[in-house]
């Protein structure tokens, strides 16, 4: 089969993985050239298919024929490394849609990386259509130690073979060639096994998608790293994210921009706050990803990941010989958003048992100086084997080998994670210490620090596959008004809100002076007056909002004033007419939107609202189909969550009034295809039992 279909996919992936006939298009007889460095690394790797090569030599290179063009290759070659400039590929990849190959790998860089982004989509074009699976352009290579073939423009060198009873690996797949070398030289000096390293460059054709879709399915891999830059497919990337955590495979992924804002501004609050990383943090993580900040982060898990596939539920046990400890590691696990469990009455009373009198135990647990050798078996295993702990970490000083050999002996049979770290920075192991950790079941690391992050991070994911999903779509809302296009006037979004469930203040649109006071004698006083167009988003600066109104005297020299303010304001707007509401009573302001990405899909915002929300940024994402236990979580994280618990003599707020508000948002984007961005900021939150009430209400449909 040629054509698009080919040229994308798991299959068209194993043709660049995997192939049975390799062509090197470029070929040169300069030693060192990128040429001769593939050809030298096929030959390093016993490469058992046919080689052919393109070049313009007129004689025998390493005793085999030169091709003039790529349009005298064999029909159907698997795999064309092209090892040309820039200028050359476009019409090498013409001849290679001819002689139908399944895939090319492009080195040269000087595409889109650097303006030229014409060219670049016109041979991603000709490829697509012609079915060749292009990886690149300005890629570094491929390392495949399942099969046992490496090939990188830079230098030869031959790769490992999985052999029979190998246990699978780590798969390193990213955009950056340099990031992806800092990672296999990292990986190859901790002894992680690596499946596969590919690098993906500008990713005109096969992409991370294409990738992580192949992985999924790959018995030698059981952990993913992903470094990406670009996602082209949004959709089919979450799909296969959640494809791979079906099949019990952690995708770790790296995805830079947080620092940067947001490409276009706009008129909500949360449209201004969920940028291109926020949306696309949110949604990978739902899907099942580990997204992580730091390369040291993205090793360590990697590292832990591919020891102990499927993380715990529950939080870590920790051990250590230092009271300083104890607290620094409570610090960084209230930092970090985790916590350590209690153990067991039965388990304090074992370490009461065989540990000094003077200690204070618990978890952490602190052995004290005062600990013997021999103690220590029996306290890892104590730890071990106490239900409400769901893994191991430990933080000591070992300066012996006879420490390690102790640790391991309470680890023996253990199907716990454990993770071990020596203190002591750079401080020197001994060859024998250095052996007894290779004897036992721990991954070892010489920084608490960085080991908790990562534990942080591991024990994160292993709560979020736990959390039940229905996959059921909510049930339409009934009794919507009709929109039309653009930023909703408030008035109108208020009815939409009202239509989902959600309570907004008592009150009318008011078209002239004499109906507004009719609204006002009906609801009662006091009163706020609201200015209404779409068109006019930022009322309050055009004086377009005026609160407290007592009597219809106050509310008849608002209307006169507020016509003439928004008049000089926004000369050009045409007034739907005034909303007259109740003044709502006092409570906490909260913030509560969404937004629809186009690819990524929406997600939904909750926090700190009123005028603190651009001040402190207080908030927290979710996706679009969040349940109540996250949203819950969500309100937990919360900066401002304590004030939601009542503070200095307050009442507690109705969290559940607020869950329901946030869950009744998800269920109109979810049902609503042409609601782009809801922004409901103040929320108003009341005492316990007394409900939340939308203040203001701004929604954006497409």
């Amino acid at each position: 089969m040629t054509g698009p279909e080919s040229a994308r996919g798991p299959k068209a992936v194993a043709k660049f993985l995997r192939p049975r006939s390799v062509a090197i298009v470029g070929m040169s007889t300069r030693p060192g050239s990128a040429g001769q460095v593939i050809l030298q690394s096929l030959k390093l790797n016993k490469f058992q298919g046919e080689i052919h090569l393109v070049g313009r030599s007129d004689e025998l290179i390493d005793g085999r024929p030169v091709l003039k063009s790529a349009e005298e290759l064999p029909e159907g070659v698997d795999l064309a490394v092209f090892t040309l400039p820039a200028a050359g590929v476009r019409d090498a990849v013409v001849a290679c849609t001819k002689r139908k190959v399944g895939s090319a790998m492009v080195f040269a860089a000087g595409f889109a990386e650097v303006g030229e982004q014409e060219m670049q989509d016109e041979i991603a074009k000709t490829a697509r259509e012609g079915g060749l699976a292009i990886v690149g352009p300005n890629c570094l290579g491929v390392t495949n130690n399942v099969d046992g073939m490496m090939l990188h423009m830079l230098f030869a060198r031959e790769a490992l073979r999985f052999g029979p009873g190998s246990k699978p690996g780590v798969a390193f797949v990213g955009q950056s060639g340099g990031m992806l070398g800092h990672f296999q030289r990292a990986a190859d000096g901790r002894g992680t096994p690596l499946s596969y390293v590919i690098s993906t460059g500008n990713e005109i054709g096969l992409e991370s998608t294409d990738f992580i879709e192949f992985l999924a399915d790959d018995p030698a891999t059981s952990v993913l790293v992903v470094y990406t830059e670009q996602v082209r497919r949004p959709r089919e990337f979450l799909a296969a994210i959640r494809r791979c955590r079906d099949a019990g495979k952690p995708v770790v992924l790296m995805f830079p921009g947080r620092s940067t804002k947001s490409k276009q501004a706009a008129q909500s609050h949360t449209g201004a706050m969920v940028g291109d990383y926020a949306t696309m943090r949110t949604q990978v993580e739902d899907a099942g990803a580990i997204v992580v900040g730091t390369m040291d982060e993205m090793m360590d898990l990697a590292e832990i990941l591919v020891r102990y596939p499927k993380p715990p539920v529950k939080g870590p046990g920790v051990l250590t010989a230092s009271g300083a400890f104890v607290g620094l590691s409570n610090d960084m696990a209230e930092e970090l958003g985790f916590e350590f469990p209690q153990i067991e009455p039965a388990t304090l009373k074992i370490f009461d048992e065989m540990l000094p009198p003077y200690g204070n135990y618990g978890n952490p647990l602190d052995v004290t100086a005062g600990f013997t050798p021999t103690s220590l078996p029996a306290a890892v295993k104590a730890l071990l084997d106490d239900p409400n702990i769901g893994m191991l970490f430990i933080s000591f000083p070992i300066n012996t080998a006879v420490v390690v050999q102790n640790f391991n002996k309470g680890m023996e049979g253990a199907t716990k994670p454990i993770v071990m770290v020596a203190l002591g920075d750079t401080w020197q192991l001994g060859p024998d210490v250095i052996e007894a950790v290779k004897q036992g079941p721990a991954v070892f690391g010489r920084s608490s620090d960085r080991m908790m992050r990562a534990v942080a991070l591991y024990t994160r994911y292993g709560r979020l596959p736990a959390r039940p999903r229905t996959g059921q779509a909510p049930e339409p809302i009934k009794n919507l008004p009709k929109l039309g296009k653009g930023t909703q006037p408030e008035w109108l979004g208020k009815k939409v809100l009202s239509a989902a469930g959600i309570r907004v203040p008592d009150g009318d649109l008011a078209r002239t002076a004499d109906e507004a006071a009719a609204v006002a004698r009906r609801i009662g006083y006091p009163v706020v007056l609201k200015a209404q167009a779409a068109a006019l988003s930022h009322k309050t600066e055009a004086g377009g909002v005026v609160l407290n109104l007592a009597d219809e005297s106050a509310l008849r020299a608002a209307w006169d004033g507020m016509m003439k303010s928004v008049k000089r304001a926004a000369p050009d707007v045409t007034l739907d007419g005034c909303l007259v509401e109740k003044m709502s009573p006092k409570g906490i302001e909260l913030m509560v939107g969404a937004k629809r990405d186009p690819g990524w899909g929406t997600v939904l915002l909750l926090g700190l609202g009123g005028i603190w929300v651009e001040a402190l940024g207080d908030v927290q994402l979710l996706p679009g189909s969040a349940d109540k236990a996250q949203v819950v979580e969500a309100l937990g994280k919360l900066r401002s969550a304590k004030l939601l618990a009542g503070v200095r003599g307050a009442p507690p707020a109705d969290i559940e009034a607020v869950v329901q508000v946030v869950l009744a948002i998800g269920r109109l984007m979810q049902t609503v295809p042409e609601l782009t961005e809801i922004d409901v900021n103040p929320l108003m939150v009341h005492a316990q039992g007394q409900g939340v009430t939308a203040l203001d209400a701004l929604i954006v449909a497409g």
